[in-house]
């Protein structure tokens, strides 16, 4: 599985230095920020998988900066502060943060609160592909999510099984991020255990339905347009998918 990208937001430069060290010694991958204009950099940069954001910046909010991401990005949020009344709770929670954690804490519910988050947030976006009733169009191609109908550029229907269609809504909720063998066999099995790593017999299986799914889409299998092997890490769907309502 690859490793989590955590963006620690702070303006105290000693606390965003204690945070940083403890998380990346607990195996995360941790980038720092100590105001809006950090946060916005690191995030059109690349992929962060959970903010860790200070309710007191300065002169900004951060529970401001939490309600703005929240209608922007999908990001999972915990909220840090002093601050620990009930009503300043609630005002993080009412804006769509995912925690709030009271300073001083303890480091290791900090992390145990992290590990949720992120647990919980993988386990939702599994199920929400299987619901998703968009339609996708990439490369000529076209998949209903509703209709569960893929469409070739010539207009043709082309037959899916049921876990070549899972990886194909995985990589088309993915488009240019590469995605490692672990990713894609938890996003496509919800019940499997966070944090597991693959038998060799599971990562053979992803490697075959990766070739079966390019069979159907490639126009030459052997060299890949669509769905191409991102070498030292798994696959990258590298392809722009257009989004609309089913």
């Amino acid at each position: 599985m690859s490793i989590p990208r955590l963006l620690v937001v702070d303006d105290d430069a000693e606390m965003r230095r204690m945070m940083t060290e403890f998380l990346r010694k607990a195996g995360y991958m941790v980038m720092t920020a100590a105001n809006r204009a950090d946060i916005e950099r690191h995030l059109d940069d690349g992929r962060i998988d959970l903010i860790l954001l200070d309710v007191m910046l300065g002169d900004e909010s951060g529970v401001e900066i939490c309600g703005e991401l929240r209608h922007k990005r999908d990001v999972p949020i915990i909220l840090v502060s002093a601050l620990s009344a009930d009503h300043q709770r609630m005002a993080g929670y009412e804006v769509g943060a995912d925690d709030y954690i009271a300073k001083p804490f303890n480091p290791d519910l900090l992390l145990a609160r992290v590990r949720a988050v992120i647990r919980r947030r993988r386990r939702s976006a599994s199920l929400a592909y299987r619901r998703n009733t968009s339609v996708y169009a990439f490369g000529g191609w076209s998949y209903d999510g509703k209709k569960d109908i893929v469409r070739a550029p010539d207009g043709f229907q082309v037959a899916l099984s049921k876990r070549e269609t899972g990886l194909l809504k995985v990589l088309l909720a993915n488009p240019h991020i590469p995605l490692t063998r672990e990713e894609i066999a938890d996003t496509l099995d919800v019940t499997r255990e966070d944090g597991r790593a693959l038998e060799v017999s599971e990562g053979r299986a992803i490697d075959v339905l990766v070739g079966r799914l390019r069979s159907k889409i490639e126009k030459n299998p052997k060299e890949p347009d669509l769905l191409r092997t991102e070498r030292g890490v798994g696959y990258v769907f590298s392809v722009d998918v257009a989004v609309s309502d089913g």
